[in-house]
């Protein structure tokens, strides 16, 4: 069982809560004394013992589920509303755009754009109650979007669009919406997406497949020489945008993120060539 925090602690829903960032910034929050409502799909045991913190299930694809979180945290909090809610839950699909598989690229949207919604909808009462902040967790591909990655850019792209709306929708009832973009962090989201990339590969039709072959190699290489850093650095950078008087609408939480920023603001031809050449595609020999 895990230790409870204060009645009157500020109280914060994540989402996600199991993976990296969600652990990282699960314990940030606990040991600054919120009291936290940790959404995870099954029982997380790395988390049971963490002062403040409540599992709360949640699969934030199925409308029922997200719903049932919402009234148990409501009952949980008896009043007392929200300080915050951080969507956090999300995958990443990657592949060339041809050979991703239909379900894969309705789940990447289910879990990284409908499940944000849906918690939104869901929680929103608990936010007006605790005049609190919404903040979901976006990613560089929202702003560049990558070759070979286009499911988690357009979805990331349609998470920052809804925030940007709903900034304006909640601001007039005194809800901050804050989206944070994390960099490349130290978390099993890039093998996961790895390893059902080749997986769905290894089912694609192997003419086309050969089409991409070069490509794909190059960009392994480009990916096996990215830096990355620790999910407690992103943590951090929410705690920020949990606690600024005065929310900036974004955070970057790594300094990896600016160069692609930077990028993203460039006309469309010279954009494409800088990230062809930064990705080594321009070596990749023609299948």
């Amino acid at each position: 069982m895990a230790q409870v925090a204060a009645k009157n602690a500020r109280a914060v829903f994540i989402t996600g809560a199991a993976g990296g960032i969600g652990t990282a910034t699960t314990r940030a929050l606990a040991q600054r004394g919120y009291r936290v409502y940790a959404g995870v799909r099954g029982e997380t045991p790395h988390l049971r013992e963490l002062v403040g913190v409540e599992q709360i299930r949640i699969d934030v694809t199925d409308p029922e589920s997200v719903a049932a979180a919402a009234e148990e945290v409501t009952r949980l909090q008896d009043g007392q509303g929200l300080h915050a809610v951080i969507n956090n839950a999300g995958i990443m699909i990657q592949g060339p755009l041809e050979l991703v598989p239909a379900e894969d690229l309705r789940r990447q949207f289910a879990i990284n754009v409908f499940g944000p919604a849906e918690v939104t909808r869901a929680f929103a009462p608990l936010l007006r109650e605790g005049r609190g902040r919404l903040i979901n967790i976006s990613a560089p591909t929202a702003r560049l979007a990558m070759p070979f990655a286009s499911p988690i850019s357009a979805s990331k792209a349609a998470l920052d669009a809804i925030s940007d709306a709903a900034r304006i929708e909640f601001g007039a009832q005194g809800i901050a919406v804050v989206t944070v973009i994390p960099g490349a962090a130290e978390t099993e989201l890039f093998a996961k997406a790895e390893a059902a990339a080749d997986s769905a590969l290894a089912a694609a039709d192997p003419v086309r497949l050969e089409l991409y072959r070069p490509q794909l190699a190059a960009m392994g290489a480009a990916q096996a020489k990215m830096r990355t850093s620790e999910p407690g650095k992103v943590a951090d950078t929410i705690l920020k945008a949990l606690e600024a008087a005065r929310p900036r609408a974004r955070y970057v939480a790594n300094p990896d993120v600016r160069p692609a920023l930077i990028l993203s603001r460039l006309p469309a031809w010279l954009r494409d060539r800088m990230l062809i050449a930064m990705l080594g595609l321009n070596k990749a020999k023609a299948a």
